[in-house]
């Protein structure tokens, strides 16, 4: 069956480095090495699953935005599921494959992320899981919440997600945060997902966001007026869909 928010593009390797201190930690769990946010209160009744781009966490947008929802009063943990693979410095290689790059890690992060939901729940104990998933990430966020392993969560500018996902996904309350000008997940795609989510009578919202491209929300430019707008406000409604679901 089709995808409705396909396979990487062009728009998901074009990024502008943000500035900032990240105050996150580095932790393993279940034997996945993660980047940890901690909420002021260090409390861990309140998780949100941070599953990356395909910069991963260790690159210093994703750990400015894992802090920023810490800092909303959650512990954020995003898993590394390309196992130590930095896009950041492997596409610095002129012979860097993407392709082949990415047609190992759709499989191997599915099988990590399972893994690192186990471990969480072990670890941790709490129903109160939230997720969020950027482009790569978007994949992982429907199979948590088709499964039920989050009562929330939101796919932004998502990437490698099938119709027949988007069917399965039949509980959990669903945010999208969407680009107008998306190659990945366009609007007549992004109209067919809306329709099947509707359908499902899931708990819902989408955003769309004008005068930008797919990635902003995590690699917008921040020295344009309109990208940095939008990434921010999405950051906020993406907060505050989850605060919804566990407060």
């Amino acid at each position: 069956m089709a995808y409705l928010a396909k396979p990487s593009g062009d728009h998901c390797f074009q990024a502008v480095k943000h500035e900032g201190t990240p105050t996150g930690v580095t932790e393993e769990i279940g034997g996945i090495k993660c980047y940890v946010g901690y909420p002021p209160d260090k409390k861990t009744d309140k998780i949100v699953m941070f599953f990356c781009d395909v910069y991963g966490p260790w690159y210093l947008n994703n750990q400015l935005l894992i802090d920023f929802f810490a800092l909303r009063g959650y512990l954020v943990v995003a898993p590394d599921y390309f196992q130590g693979d930095q896009l950041e410095e492997l596409s610095k290689n002129p012979d860097f494959d993407r392709k082949k790059w990415i047609d190992a890690h759709v499989p191997s992060s599915q099988s990590i992320v399972v893994n690192f939901t186990a471990a969480i729940k072990e670890k941790y104990g709490t129903k109160k899981v939230g997720c969020v998933g950027y482009c790569f990430g978007g994949q992982h966020v429907m199979k948590s919440l088709t499964k039920g392993d989050a009562i929330a969560g939101a796919f932004v500018h998502p990437a490698f997600i099938k119709e027949k996902d988007f069917e399965e996904m039949k509980q959990g309350a669903a945010f999208f945060s969407c680009a107008e000008t998306d190659g990945t997940f366009p609007a007549e795609l992004r109209h067919k997902a809306e329709a099947i989510v509707q359908a499902n009578k899931l708990n819902y919202h989408f955003q769309l966001f004008s005068g930008v491209t797919h990635g902003f929300a995590i690699r917008g430019d921040p020295k344009d007026e309109n990208q940095r707008w939008a990434k921010e406000q999405s950051a906020w409604g993406i907060s505050g869909w989850i605060d919804r679901f566990l407060q």
